[in-house]
């Protein structure tokens, strides 16, 4: 049998996946130059409307979109939440959450990049910052 063996850049710790079940456990590649603009775009725009929901539901929502492992998605939920903790102060689920969607796009954005984690959080709040 045949495995992609992944390493947790967090702990080092590896995973073994077998590549027969690679699109059933939802393993996919690096985002693309394409997709990186994409991700982006979604974290530039303003304008959209943020729930207004109670901040448990609100929570669950933004937990379905980082459970996707779609970049797109967990931008929108950093974005969203950013924009928010301008506004209010953010539950202490959503300011773990906002933690959450803010380090996985860092890494996967350095990665794919090429750069250092810290360029990419730089950028990241020079974005967010009024």
């Amino acid at each position: 049998m045949e495995f992609y063996v992944l390493r947790v850049l967090e702990n080092d710790m590896k995973v073994m996946v077998p590549k027969r079940n690679a699109k059933t456990v939802g393993l996919r590649r690096i985002v693309g130059e394409e997709q990186i603009q994409e991700v982006y775009d979604v974290l530039a725009k303003r304008g959209e409307k943020i729930s207004t929901a109670t901040w448990n539901r609100r929570y669950r929502e933004y937990m379905e979109k980082i459970k996707t492992g779609s970049l797109l998605e967990i931008a929108s939920v950093l974005r969203d939440l950013s924009i928010l903790r301008g506004d209010k102060d953010l539950s202490f689920g959503e300011r773990k959450m906002l933690e959450t969607a803010r380090s996985l796009l860092v890494q996967e954005l350095a990665l794919a990049k090429g750069v250092e984690e810290t360029s990419i959080t730089s950028e990241l709040e020079q974005m967010f910052t009024p």
